[in-house]
Parts: structure tokens; sequence; C-alpha cells
């Protein structure tokens, strides 16, 4: 019996990556039977009550396959053609699997211009998050039809830093990278016998990154390198990283009940605390709301969102997505979050019902000003 490296139940929201290497077995078609194992265990997990947001690669690998009989050309508009015929097919294939099991499937296709837009995180994060609520399974990739190579800063680069931005951007507990290798070793296994599996790594320094040499199979794009700056990532953001082989007997279920398996890469620091830092730091906010004694008693003891109806006043001149200050009515800094509305909406909405929010506006972002999803209190 292996030791566990955690508690089992230390782990309630996680990101899963599935490479192409892994959904193809290393040929030029989705392995039925490897993605059929993945989304049973899903299912298990979920059962359990675990969230679970899928980033899935093969979509470039299943448009292969359907264009079978197109000859192959190794230009960026072709890839874009590949994925774009790819994705519904990949998309299809889990939804039958999960069907199964009477499980619902989301799909997002996010660019790094997506996330690095302060609407456009918000706007992924609110929905991520408002899937797993209603306990339906969201399998994200890359939008590959506008993220192409030539436009700079547009584009991950792989599904592997993609799936870092999505740990970090849902507040993920675990990020389980599951590829077609046991995880990182001295060398590479395929080529050197003698290659040491490196169970845990506390630090990435200099020594780690020599070890990954970045391989890449001809299905896929990243290799270990691109896992391991993920893991640099995601660690440093407060998520717990494993990197681990997905053909592996029950993987995913073997490590969410902590066995010893694969490469475990422990988060630098806790994922609220350093969500506490980011915000409390004072350095990103944009403005300030001054909320009722009413509004201030549902933040603290309930563990309320922040309604329109709480809001005495707005302060300085911010937009959906900025961090904004929360301040009693004293003027003492109470905690901080991501406002859903500008500070001109709340000049309209502040003080005023919920349901008002529409007619007020002519639009509606939902009834919180703040989600306590996107709040810290100090």
């Amino acid at each position: 019996m292996k030791t566990a490296r955690f508690m089992p139940m230390s782990y309630h929201r996680i990101v899963a990556k599935f490479g192409t290497s892994l959904l193809t077995s290393g040929a030029d078609h989705l392995d039925l039977q490897v993605m059929s194992s993945l989304v049973e265990q899903i299912a298990r997990l979920h059962v359990q009550g675990k969230e679970i947001v899928i980033i899935s690669s093969g979509a470039i690998a299943s448009g292969r396959q359907r264009l079978k009989k197109v000859p192959e050309r190794k230009n960026t508009p072709f890839r874009q053609v590949l994925a774009s015929v790819g994705q519904s097919h990949l998309m299809y294939t889990y939804e039958q699997l999960f069907s199964q099991y009477d499980i619902t499937v989301a799909q997002a296709l996010l660019t790094k211009e997506d996330i690095s837009d302060r609407s456009g995180y918000l706007n992924a994060r609110n929905t991520l998050l408002a899937l797993m609520e209603l306990g339906i399974i969201c399998i994200v990739n890359e939008n590959d039809i506008v993220a192409i190579d030539e436009i700079e800063g547009l584009k991950f680069g792989d599904n592997d830093n993609l799936s870092a931005m999505v740990a970090n951007l849902v507040d993920a507990d675990l990020l389980a990278v599951l590829t077609n290798i046991g995880g990182l070793y001295t060398a590479d296994p395929h080529y050197n016998s003698q290659a040491q599996l490196i169970r845990r790594v506390d630090k990435i320094d200099a020594e780690i990154e020599r070890m990954c040499s970045d391989t890449a199979s001809h299905q896929g794009i990243g290799g270990m390198a691109t896992k391991i700056e993920a893991a640099r990532l995601a660690t440093s953001s407060g998520v717990n990283v494993i990197i681990a082989d997905g053909r592996e007997p029950d993987i995913l279920v073997r490590i969410i009940q902590g066995e010893d398996i694969g490469t475990f890469f422990p988060a630098h620091v806790n994922k609220l605390e350093s969500k506490k830092r980011w915000m409390l730091s004072g350095l990103a906010s944009k403005g300030k709301i001054t909320i009722d004694e009413g509004a201030k008693v549902a933040l603290i003891k309930q563990n309320k969102s922040l309604l329109p109806p709480g809001i005495m006043k707005a302060e300085g001149d911010f937009h959906r997505g900025d961090i904004v200050d929360i301040l009693d009515k004293q003027g003492n800094r109470i905690g901080c979050g991501i406002s859903n509305y500008s500070s001109s909406d709340l000049v309209i909405i502040g003080g005023e019902h919920s349901d008002k929010i529409l007619s007020l506006l002519g639009y509606d972002y939902g009834n919180e000003v703040v989600h306590r999803n996107n709040m810290v209190m100090s």
C-alpha cells in the first residue's frame, strides 16, 4: 500500500488537463477507451460532490481524423480548419460519454486575451463558477480559430498554460495534468532505462528545468517543459499540481484519495492567502463602495454577496471587472472585491432593489454588485 501525501478530502475543486497524446494514445485519432475511462472516473468524483473542470486537448487530432481524406497541409489556416472541425467532434464525444451518467457538459473556448481583459476575466470566472454550482462539467479548450501564433500575446501557446490559468481563475485546489508519461523523470524514460521518477518537487529551480527538455510529440504541442511552466504558475497562485500518467487505472480517483502517484508540486502559498494578498494590497484597487449596516452584517457574518440595496455611494472611476475597496459607513475598509458594475452604474442602481437593474441600466450583469466568490474580507 502506497503512502498518502495528503488527506483524501483535501481536494474539492479540481482542474483536470488531458493532453493530446493521452487522448489519442499516440495515434492520429481519439482513443474512445481512454476517454471512456477518464469520463467514468470524473462521474464517480462528481457523485461524491467534487467540482471538476476539464481542460481538453485533442481538437486538431480529432479534426485530422474527420478529414483524413483531405491532404495534410502544414500552414496555420489548415490547423485552424482541423481545430474547427475537430472541436465539435471532440465535444460530441464527451457529450455522448457523459450522458451515460446523466451529466450535462458545457464548452468554453478561451484565448489569452479573454482572461487578460478585466471584463473577460470576470465573465469567464463567473460563468465557470456558476456551471460548477449547477453540477455541470465544463470542458475548456483554447480557441484556436482566433488565437493564431502570428498575433503576439493572443495565444496561451499550449493547454498546459491554459490549465494553470483556469486553475487560478476558479480557485482550484488541485491541477491534475494527465499525459502519457508517469511524471517528471531525471531523464526521458522513453530513451533512458535508468531514468528515475521524481515524486515531489518543492521548488522549480535550474536543475528541474534542465530535466525538462521540451520533447513535443507529433500529436501535441507541449512537452514536459510546458508542464513545469504550468506547475510554476499554478503553485505560485496557491494551487497544488500533480503530473501523472492518465493511462493508469483509476488515476484521477487515486490522486484525489491521496495516493503517492506521479510527481507532486505543492502550492507555495495558501490559495486564499494568495488571493487576499493580491486584493488587499490596495495596489489594484480602482475605487471605493460604501455600504450600510445591514449590508455589512450580511457580508461579514452571513458570507453573502453585495447587492445594490446596501450601497450608499461609490467613489472613484472604476469599470466592470475592477477591484474596489468596500467600506462601512464610518469609512473603515471591511474588504474588497471585483465589481460586476462600473462606478457610473452604481450611481444609478445604488440603493435600489436588484430587480430594477435591467430597467434602470438597460442591461443586467446579475443581482450581485460584488459576488461572494469574488470578495475577500479584511
